[in-house]
């Protein structure tokens, strides 16, 4: 498994600093790319905080049918890595997860708990590219 961050996503100016991180069940620098778009958005467009969701613009690796990340809290790491004190900042650290279109559909129509609930159910597989929807 990989692990990939963001790093300077936030600023000492912002109100809610938050980094990200996304797996990859292989090195790929696609998933680099994402991020870095991901990034981008968050630093001119809308600031993402938990629980949005963004479009990636294509498939997350391979032909998968997760095209969009659900802005989510770290619970492969638990709480240890989601904060960080900085001076007098606090910088939250977020997991990106793969989902698809019809699962942000979802989540939009029923909430986000009811989403984090199907995904449980299904024991879904975060690092593969190929997973089915739960939505």
């Amino acid at each position: 498994m990989w692990t990939y961050a963001t790093c300077c996503m936030s600023q000492p100016s912002d109100r809610s600093p938050i980094e990200l991180h996304l797996f990859s069940p292989y090195a790929s620098k696609e998933v680099v790319e994402l991020l870095v778009v991901t990034a981008h958005y968050h630093r001119t467009a809308i600031s993402l905080n938990l629980w949005h969701t963004v479009n990636f613009g294509r498939p997350w690796l391979d032909a998968s049918s997760c095209n969009h990340g659900l802005v989510s809290l770290p619970y492969l790491d638990g709480p240890v890595l989601e904060d960080l004190r900085e001076d007098s900042a606090l910088i939250k650290f977020y997991w990106l997860i793969p989902v698809t279109a019809s699962e942000v559909r979802f989540k939009c129509e029923e909430g986000v708990q009811a989403l984090e609930q199907r995904l449980e159910g299904t024991n879904f597989n975060y690092l593969d590219p190929q997973r089915e929807s739960v939505a």
